[in-house]
C-alpha cells in the first residue's frame, strides 16, 4: 500500500537470508505478486522443481504486533489445516502466537493453495504460514529470534 515503506515479511526474509545457517538448506522465493493465483502458481512451480520437507510462507500483517502462525486456510466453504503441531511450536517461542484467521486475502489464498497442492500430491512436506507485523526497533530483535527458532524447530 502507498503508506507502507516496505513489506515487513520480505524485510524479515531478507535479514534471514543474510544469516549463515549451516544445519539448514534454505530456498527463498521472495516478493510474490499480490495476486493469489499468480503467487500460488509461482510457489507451486518451485515445489514441483525441488523436494522439501517444510515450507514456511510469510506475509505482512500490519495490524498485528507479534509474529502469528496460522492454523488453517479457507477458500469458500473448504477448510484446510496445517499438520504442524502449533501449540508445541509456540510453547518454545518467546512472543509468537497462534492465529485462526489468515486474513481472507492473498496470504490465506496462497496458504490454502499450497496446503491443497501438498494434500492432493500426497506429499509428506508440511507447510506453515507466518504473519509478520510491521518491524520496529522495539520488536525487531524478538521477531527475528522467534523466526530463527521456527526455522530450527520445524
Amino acid at each position: 500500500m502507498s503508506h507502507q515503506h516496505s513489506n515487513s515479511s520480505d524485510d524479515l526474509l531478507a535479514g534471514i537470508q543474510e544469516e549463515n545457517f549451516t544445519d539448514l538448506e534454505l530456498i527463498f522465493l521472495r516478493q510474490l505478486p499480490v495476486d493469489t493465483q499468480k503467487a500460488s502458481q509461482k510457489a507451486i512451480a518451485l515445489l514441483q522443481e525441488v523436494k522439501c520437507d517444510r515450507i514456511i510462507c510469510c506475509g505482512m500483517a500490519e495490524s498485528r504486533s507479534i509474529l502469528t502462525v496460522e492454523s488453517n486456510a479457507r477458500k469458500g466453504k473448504e477448510f484446510l489445516k496445517t499438520a504442524i503441531d502449533l501449540p508445541n511450536l509456540v510453547s518454545q517461542l518467546k512472543t509468537t502466537e497462534i492465529s485462526h484467521d489468515a486474513g481472507q486475502f492473498v496470504c490465506e489464498g496462497l496458504y490454502f493453495e499450497i496446503l491443497n497442492y501438498l494434500q492432493s500430491s500426497h506429499s509428506s512436506c508440511q507447510c506453515l504460514f507466518v504473519h509478520v507485523p510491521i518491524l520496529t526497533k522495539t520488536n525487531e530483535r524478538e521477531i527475528f529470534a522467534d523466526f530463527k527458532n521456527i526455522l530450527s524447530l520445524i
